[in-house]
């Protein structure tokens, strides 16, 4: 065989050997062809071309048809074919997509539908593998089996109500960010359990890393402490923890019990009351710039302790703070209930617009009530379609309107035999200090009218017209006569250099007076409803047209006689003087294959409706919400870690199967926070020790801490730390309920007038009595424009936001405030005298204070050390004189 031949030869033998893989590769091409086209061309020529080359058979513009390969291989009246397989350069529909051909018009005609540039590397990609058009058949074939591994690199389009903009509307979301709207789902094989294992307990187990060990259960004394402070914020008794040491049942009986009496104790409903006024920004004043009293709003806090307490059900908790005027107005419970409409800050003041004020209360409530019940910011739908989760601003603005005709009121409500109306003689001082401010005001009108007559000396003019109105004014009622008679002037027509001036003849001092004693009297006015039976509340009928609000608002005898009644329009960037298109009363329309609930568009019904939907057992947010917020309080992280945020910048749920179990067995239980507390408290993810036998394995296999191998400790809050205090000294006033207290807080703090528009509101004044200051924290007097400075460096959150979570921060102010604090000087030297008068000597008292802070016995060398401590202490203060305390002024 001579070397041509042979060179053939091999030639024709690689050929053979390779054959099958080059048929393989075309093969592969092809499918890759097909897949582009389904995936992306077929959508890409629906939404860009087929609306004029394909959907109407009688109307296909150029004769040019692309609803299939060979009626656009055909082209149209160019007398081209529409495309070239493997020549994009060639094929007229890519050139004329660039928009840069100057033989093919630029397509789509509208430059705002043009292609992106993503889209034009997909057209191109497909004609150059040569343009694969598989049949229907094929392409339903393709889609499904390739369904869920495009949705997961594309995302998955949702259906809503519709955004501002077509994008928008159709745009795709990853899956996995839409958990919360999923409805609820076990998995079978870990919903059927052994009734003797802890179905939360096989939820975490199954998502443990593996090689995990758990620690072991945390011993009994430590398993009290942790149960009480979470049930009722307070540390267990030395008698408490004996009757649970010595407790001779088993573990699970013997926690059981203690679980059940704390639920019962009336302690657990303000511990549990604490949590939800952080998350509905409970507070005792509006805010703002006059930061005005709200006088009843004390009330709702109470009906909060209650409604925990007797383990309201809570979907019935949640209807009545959305709508208990409508459900039931003659029942005053339920008109204290509807408070939570009314937590956010909130005033009218002369320098406002009211249209503003009012949108402001809207756009509030709208956005509180998402963040409480639905985990949900809506604010963020305010302006714009939601960049990120799928509400469209129709949504923002449809909810909005179930609130449209409700309106603000201090509404009659008659105390209840369940409210502490104790206290109320405080009244008297209120009324002294406003008839102080009174007689100040009426002896200043009397040197205003005595200074006129000198104005009018001045000027050289006659006082006899001005005479003659003062004159017949003087029995009049109402504000003082100088201010009546400058008003009468000016309606006569007078100008304002024709009669005294404002204050006329003041100095500084009476200027100053004036100002405080005419505040005062309005600041009281709001004072005053703390004793009296109204509710913070609200009622439906038409907007009011107000300049400004100076006085708590009263219900109109006919809500509909006068006013606007609202129709609720889409706001234009939020601006509410852009009215957009309007919307009738809804809710999210994500959920409105899973919830269908009529709203009506009534004045009244619209928000009975909506706390329907809320809490219809098929809305998959409500229950998920209230149960991630019970875990964490106990846990101090929820199953997912934005309470108020379940959207998709929130984190996602570590155990979503346990989180979706748990919403399952609240609704099967009745809703029954006190049972939902059993299931988690009994389980052993929650009785484990916070110390773990093997913490460099945990640290790497659990380094987020999320597998509940060990329990996490968590610092008590500020309120926790002060109660705790006055409990150990034998202070604390155990009463529930009932106005607010007001305790003693940091001296320079609290001699600062808290200066509000155009004036000063009163320094902060203590209660006369050891009894009335020495109040669980909850009750303290909770004002926006003063906060406690020991309560805010221990973390407790400002009432102007819902707060989700409370941060938990080691500052050095911290140990400022414990160790130089009044308050804890205070209590240090009550809990000595306490133990000291319980104690033979000087170990047996180290002893007793360690029982009942700690809930243990010292260690011997802790003894030593306190010992030491207080010999140190003897030495350095013998024979040294104290100073006298100096209150700075």
């Amino acid at each position: 065989m001579n070397r041509t031949s042979s060179t053939v030869v091999v030639l024709c033998a690689i050929l053979l050997l390779t054959a099958p893989d080059f048929c393989w590769s075309t093969e592969v091409d092809n499918i890759k062809s097909e897949q582009l086209f389904v995936r992306r061309i077929v959508p890409l020529m629906r939404e860009k071309c087929l609306g004029c080359h394909g959907a109407d058979r009688e109307m296909i513009e150029g004769n040019l048809d692309l609803t299939s390969l060979s009626a656009t291989l055909k082209g149209g009246d160019s007398e081209s074919p529409g495309l070239k397989p493997g020549e994009p350069d060639a094929s007229p529909i890519y050139l004329a997509a660039l928009r840069t051909h100057e033989e093919w018009s630029a397509m789509p005609p509208k430059e705002a539908e043009q292609l992106s540039e993503q889209q034009l590397s997909w057209l191109r990609e497909w004609i150059s593998s040569g343009a694969s058009w598989p049949d229907d058949a094929k392409q339903a074939e393709i889609a499904e089996a390739n369904s869920k591994a495009w949705s997961v690199e594309d995302g998955i389009p949702i259906a809503s109500s519709g955004g501002l903009s077509e994008d928008w509307t159709n745009r795709r979301y990853d899956p996995e960010s839409l958990w919360a709207y999923q409805p609820l789902s076990v998995p079978e094989e870990l919903a059927e359990y052994d009734p003797s294992v802890a179905v939360i307990d096989r939820f975490i187990s199954a998502k443990a890393p593996q090689g995990l060990f758990f620690a072991p259960r945390a011993d009994r004394p430590t398993l009290l402490r942790r149960a009480t402070f979470d049930l009722i914020g307070l540390p267990p008794t030395p008698a408490e923890i004996r009757e649970f040491v010595d407790d001779r049942t088993d573990d699970d009986t013997a926690f059981k019990k203690v679980i059940d009496r704390l639920l019962a104790s009336p302690h657990y409903g303000e511990r549990m009351a604490q949590h939800w006024l952080d998350v509905t920004r409970y507070a005792d004043s509006s805010g703002l710039a006059n930061d005005y009293e709200r006088g009843n709003a004390w009330r709702y806090r109470d009906y909060v302790i209650r409604a925990f307490n007797e383990d309201k059900p809570y979907d019935q908790f949640v209807r009545e703070q959305i709508a208990g005027d409508e459900l039931a107005p003659d029942n005053p419970e339920m008109l204290v209930a509807v408070g939570f409409l009314r937590m956010g800050p909130w005033e009218l003041t002369g320098m406002e617009v009211a249209k503003v004020a009012r949108q402001r209360f809207l756009d509030d409530v709208t956005n509180n009530v998402g963040e409480v019940f639905l985990g949900h910011s809506l604010q963020c739908a305010r302006c714009h379609d939601h960049k990120f989760d799928p509400v469209p601003t129709r949504d923002y603005y449809s909810i909005q309107a179930v609130f449209a005709t409700t309106q603000l009121t201090e509404r009659k409500a008659a105390f209840l035999p369940s409210e502490n109306c104790e206290g109320f003689e405080e009244r008297k001082y209120l009324e002294q200090r406003r008839v102080e401010y009174e007689q100040n005001l009426v002896e200043l009108d009397e040197a205003m009218l005595a200074n006129a007559q000198l104005w009018y000396k001045e000027q050289n003019r006659s006082p006899d017209q001005w005479n003659e109105v003062v004159n017949r004014l003087k029995n009049s009622p109402g504000e003082g006569v100088f201010n009546k008679a400058r008003n009468e002037m000016k309606r006569q027509g007078l100008s304002e250099d024709e009669y005294p001036p404002k204050l006329v003849g003041f100095t500084p001092q009476q200027f100053g007076l004036e100002r405080v004693s005419r505040k005062g009297v309005e600041r009281l006015s709001w004072e005053f409803d703390r004793y009296q039976p109204y509710a913070l509340s609200v009622y439906n009928g038409k907007t009011l047209e107000m300049n400004s609000v100076k006085s708590p608002l009263r219900m109109p005898k006919d809500p509909m006689k006068s006013g606007e009644l609202e129709e609720t329009c889409i706001l234009v960037g939020g601006d509410p003087f852009s009215l957009g298109a309007p919307v009738e009363p809804g809710y999210l329309s994500v959920l409105a294959d899973q919830v269908d609930v009529q709203i009506p568009q009534t004045v009244s019904g619209r928000r009975t409706a909506f706390a329907e939907w809320i809490t219809d057992p098929e809305n998959p947010l409500t229950s998920r919400v209230i149960v991630n917020r019970i875990w964490q309080w106990h846990f101090g992280r929820g199953l997912a870690g934005n309470p108020n945020n379940f959207g998709s910048t929130g984190k996602r749920p570590t155990h979503p199967g346990l989180l979706d179990w748990l919403a399952t067995a609240l609704i099967k239980d009745g809703y029954s926070i006190k049972q939902l507390h059993r299931r988690i408290m009994l389980s052993d993810a929650y009785r484990r020790s916070s110390t773990h036998p093997l913490p460099n394995e945990i640290q790497e296999l659990d380094p987020l801490g999320t597998s509940y191998a060990v329990f996490t400790p968590r610092r008590l809050t500020a309120e926790e730390l002060r109660d705790a205090m006055l409990l150990l000294s034998g202070e604390l006033n155990p009463k529930l309920g009932g106005i607010p207290c007001r305790p003693e807080i940091n001296q320079e703090v609290a001699l600062q007038p808290r200066q509000v528009m155009g004036t000063f509101a009163a320094a902060w004044t203590p209660n006369p009595l050891p009894e009335q200051r020495n109040r669980r924290s909850i009750y303290a007097l909770k004002l926006r424009g003063l906060s406690d400075p020991m309560m805010d460096v221990f973390n407790s959150p400002s009432p102007d936001f819902s707060c989700e979570r409370r941060d938990a921060s080691t500052v050095t102010p911290q140990a400022f405030s414990l160790f130089n604090g009044q308050n804890t000087h205070s209590r240090a030297l009550a809990m000595a005298a306490r133990v000291l008068k319980n104690s033979k000597d000087d170990v047996a008292a180290i002893t007793l204070c360690f029982q009942q802070v700690y809930g243990r016995d010292p260690s011997a060398s802790e003894t030593s050390s306190c010992l030491n401590h207080f010999d140190q202490l003897q030495k350095m203060i013998t024979g040294n004189k104290p100073n006298t305390r100096q209150i700075p002024l």
